[in-house]
């Protein structure tokens, strides 16, 4: 068995074949898949979507992308929709400074306020980090020092002190078919060094589909792909990385039934 910790369920890509993509990923030997919030606003498309299928879950958060449109959600507002069974994390939020969608500050505020609902609930916190490793470093630090709470940094492609810093205050990392891209050396090495019951795997699914499919849509399916990788860099087998990565997952995501 194998998770897909991380995917996007509700995007449009998967509109039109939703039904065969998660059939695919059972066939594939996927027993849970994560479909990530990225708006509240769309929180009920996508618990719609997590309570069409017995082993589909989600979370509800604000990505950073869009930090500047929903600058109004509360802690409060994100714990009150933690309520039903299907919820199992916060998030995606954190800080993003490729892109810069929306203003450092309401990235910031974003986060922290995701933080704390991680915190209230006690759920795992989903935590987007591009090219901004030392404030994601910095605010985890400072918002453990407050009071611990679950997160990973998901689709790890940071660099080894963010992943050394995380990792410090309790944190899993999550790796996706970046790991599986031929230049990506420094990712598969910093992958090599993560602690067995700390690492997860994904697909962040329409995204960023692993090797031999780079360059298609991704689909949960192909979390196998990214299983592999992690074990040839590693030095192991598939079969250690599925059996681990899945017992993490349901150590951190522990809202989510295992499966019988």
């Amino acid at each position: 068995m194998l998770v897909d910790s991380h995917c996007h369920l509700d995007f449009p890509d998967f509109s039109a074949e939703r039904e065969a993509i998660v059939a695919r990923a059972r066939e594939q030997g996927i027993g849970r898949l994560v479909t990530i919030s990225t708006k509240v606003h769309k929180f009920p498309d996508i618990r719609a979507i997590a309570e069409s299928y017995d082993d589909v879950f989600c979370s509800v958060g604000t990505h950073p992308h869009y930090a500047d449109k929903e600058p109004e959600i509360t802690t409060a507002d994100l714990v009150k929709l933690t309520d039903h069974p299907k919820v199992v994390a916060i998030g995606e939020a954190g800080l993003d400074y490729f892109r810069n969608n929306s203003s450092v500050e309401n990235q910031e505020q974003g986060f922290r306020r995701h933080i704390a609902a991680a915190r209230e609930t006690g759920l795992p916190l989903v935590i987007h980090a591009r090219e901004a490793d030392d404030d994601v470093a910095r605010i985890l630090e400072e918002e453990t020092a407050k009071g611990a709470f679950p997160f990973v940094l998901h689709c790890f492609t940071g660099g080894p002190e963010l992943a050394k810093r995380g990792l410090a205050l309790g944190g899993y990392i999550s790796f996706s078919g970046v790991i599986t891209f031929k230049k990506n050396e420094a990712l598969r090495a910093v992958a090599a060094g993560v602690p067995q019951n700390r690492m997860l795997v994904e697909t962040d699914a329409p995204y960023l589909a692993p090797e031999p499919h780079r360059g298609k849509r991704n689909e949960p399916a192909f979390v196998t792909n990214t299983a592999r990788a992690l074990a040839a860099a590693r030095g192991t087998d598939f079969d250690t990385v599925a059996k681990q990565t899945t017992e993490n997952f349901f150590r951190l995501f522990s809202k989510v039934p295992k499966a019988a």
